[in-house]
């Protein structure tokens, strides 16, 4: 049987409550759990005593059993010096999917064409010639 301790939700709609319990992995989230040896309100502000507390006897009880914390329920056994929590580490989440990663190639490419066409008109410019009205008023004006 595969020990976890974990958050379980409770409390209204959009005014979450959680109690920190010890249970089977298998069971739901909100299901049956072994025990309860804490709670998370986290709509109080991150400095309040009252926003999370917990057994400490019983959470080194069910650490020494063999039960291991989720991700949430480590941070907070880390701060009190009970569990320590690693932070993960997950490099594929932040790559490009396949499409964004076709279309970044294609905005390279028609950026790379618009800036060499950019470069070619001023290599390749014929000279400008003058206009054929303005050629004779100028040669008026030279007489």
């Amino acid at each position: 049987m595969a020990l976890k301790i974990r958050l379980a939700r409770g409390g209204a709609k959009k005014r979450p409550y959680y109690r920190i319990v010890v249970a089977d992995s298998r069971y739901p989230r909100d299901g049956r759990f072994i025990e309860k040896i804490g709670f998370f309100n986290p709509l109080l502000p991150k400095d309040s005593d009252k926003r999370y507390g917990f057994d400490t006897e019983r959470v080194k009880h069910w650490l020494g059993n063999g039960a291991l914390p989720t991700d949430r329920v480590a941070r907070f056994l880390n701060e009190q010096g009970l569990y320590e929590w690693k932070h993960g580490n997950n490099p594929v989440k932040g790559r490009l999917r396949k499409k964004a990663q076709e279309r970044l190639e294609a905005e390279r490419i028609a950026a790379e064409e618009a800036k060499a066409a950019a470069e070619a008109p001023a290599e390749d410019a014929p000279v400008e010639e003058a206009p054929a009205d303005e050629a004779p008023a100028e040669e008026a004006a030279a007489e």
